[in-house]
């Protein structure tokens, strides 16, 4: 199991003055010594938080590797394939969203293309291509087809079956959404396709995540960076890992 830390949120507060503090550059450093395994940017096209110096210097300075989530957009793409990250990540993107909504749609001929072209220049530049898509079959189908080398299982829905978990029929819900989280990671595995889950994934919520067979990368931001404002990113980063690497060892027993 694998724990990347997504840093973007470090650069949202920075962009909010507009100035040339906090650095995600030095996030991505402080991760790694509490034991992060990659660190995650995500570019966006609309330059919200993550700017491209941002990504050049952590190409720079990063030890462990960068994934780079994207769009699959022909700007994007040429970005990637000039920088050349460990990992690059496809992903939706709509510029009302607050963050990424739901997993790429595959099923529309138009964006599969361009997901295709995408997948197609970045093979070709040697960078490792997963895509970010909802736990179906179809589209871990549709991932296979396209030649990705991995995909991104999205536990949004997971994350919010949690928070309702006490609500109604709440916990028959969420477990749920774990079993198909855990059909999918078995389907895009016998693919032959590696499997990476992320979004919405919190240290309350994500050791049943971490168990699930064949999940080998865990890409979490938002709630580690959270917790870095009270504890310091360190300490933040080296809990969230023990927890990870609990569950994904089967101790203690996840239910």
């Amino acid at each position: 199991m694998r724990l990347h830390i997504n840093i973007d949120h470090v650069a949202t507060v920075r962009q909010a003055r507009r100035t040339d503090e906090p650095d995600p550059v030095r996030a991505a450093v402080l991760a790694e010594l509490g034991g992060a395994d990659g660190i995650t940017v995500h570019l966006r096209e609309d330059r919200r938080h993550i700017q491209d110096r941002d990504v050049e210097l952590l190409m720079q300075t990063v030890r462990t590797g960068v994934n780079l989530e994207l769009a699959a957009s022909p700007e994007m793409v040429d970005i990637a394939v000039r920088l050349r990250p460990m990992a690059a990540t496809l992903v939706p993107e709509r510029r009302e969203e607050v963050t990424t909504e739901g997993g790429l749609s595959l099923d529309d001929a138009g964006a599969r293309e361009r997901v295709r072209v995408a997948v197609e220049r970045l093979r070709e530049a040697g960078v490792r291509t997963s895509l970010f898509i909802d736990p179906d079959a179809a589209s871990i189908e549709a991932s296979l087809e396209l030649r990705a080398q991995a995909v991104e299982l999205h536990t949004g829905a997971y994350a919010h079956r949690w928070a309702a978990r006490h609500d109604g029929d709440g916990a028959e819900r969420l477990s749920d959404e774990v079993g198909r989280l855990r059909r999918a990671a078995a389907q895009a595995r016998a693919l032959g396709l590696d499997v990476h889950a992320g979004h919405g994934l919190t240290y309350e919520n994500v050791a049943h995540v971490a168990a699930i067979p064949g999940i080998e990368e865990l890409n979490i931001g938002h709630s580690v960076i959270s917790r870095a404002v009270l504890v310091g990113l360190e300490r933040a980063v080296r809990e969230m890992r023990t927890i990870v690497m609990n569950a994904a060892a089967g101790y203690p027993e996840v239910h």
